[in-house]
């Protein structure tokens, strides 16, 4: 005869059931899964460096003053405003051209020179233009009517094929940004 529980004589050891057994361990891994977690934000607590004390907020900048020059009301509408000057430079929004290219140079660089005029520029105060393009090729081949505009004084350029512009007809588009002689 074996001895049962806590030595007794006359009782066979309790036989456990699988399905207890598989609880009792799962409980075990969870406990071990959850102590191992917090083990592991400690550490990466520990890793961490304090977060700096808390500032308030600098003051905004004075805004700059600025004079814009408009086409028309129309501006207002889309967003936009044709020139705005800052200080002595000139920053001119893209002037369109539509049609083929030649007729695009024409409408594109008369655009600007008419903003550029409205502030005593020319296009010998021009130190940077951006254009882009829906065919590069084209504009390329009729570069010498651009040329016509700046003479042998050419500003810093950029020249960018894009996909589409503001409308679909459009092929040209083109900015720049003019300096005032100092005093002006």
């Amino acid at each position: 005869m074996g001895l049962g529980r806590a030595g007794r004589p006359g009782r066979p050891p309790p036989v456990r059931s699988t399905p207890y057994l598989f609880l009792v361990t799962m409980r075990l891994l969870l406990c071990l899964l959850v102590l191992s977690s917090f083990a592991v934000r400690a550490l990466a607590a520990a890793d961490t460096p304090p977060a700096p004390p808390a500032r308030s907020p600098a003051p905004a900048l004075p805004v700059p003053a600025k004079q814009k020059f408009h086409f028309g009301p129309w501006e207002d509408e889309i967003g936009y405003a044709q020139a705005v000057r800052v200080g002595n430079t000139l920053y001119v929004s893209g002037s369109v051209g539509a049609g083929d290219m030649t007729a695009a140079i024409k409408s594109a660089y008369g655009e600007l020179e008419r903003t550029l005029t409205a502030h005593r520029l020319t296009f010998a105060h021009v130190v940077k233009e951006n254009l882009y393009t829906t065919n590069l090729d084209e504009l390329i081949a009729h570069k010498d009517e651009r040329r016509a505009y700046y003479g042998k004084d050419f500003p810093a350029a950029t020249w960018v094929q894009v996909s589409r512009l503001y409308r679909p007809n459009f092929v040209l588009e083109v900015e720049v940004v003019a300096v005032f002689p100092d005093g002006h």
